[in-house]
């Protein structure tokens, strides 16, 4: 398996700053991350990510601003 192979499933994680990356299924997610429930291709999860992930300042940031 391979991170660019077309046939790898992917899971979109999140992190405590609600910042959002993709991770191979096959792969055990890292500390620090949780998976939101959304699997597939690489650009179905990408696709997920673009139409949650509005502000891309880190949760922190975005509290400290309000």
């Amino acid at each position: 398996m391979s991170f660019d192979s077309e046939s790898t499933q992917f899971r979109v994680v999140i992190n405590h700053e609600e910042q959002y990356s993709i991770w191979p299924d096959y792969k055990a997610i890292p500390d620090g991350w949780k998976s939101v429930g959304v699997e597939g291709d690489k650009q179905t999860c990408l696709n997920h990510i673009e139409s949650v992930w509005t502000d891309m300042r880190p949760l922190s940031l975005r509290k400290a601003m309000a």
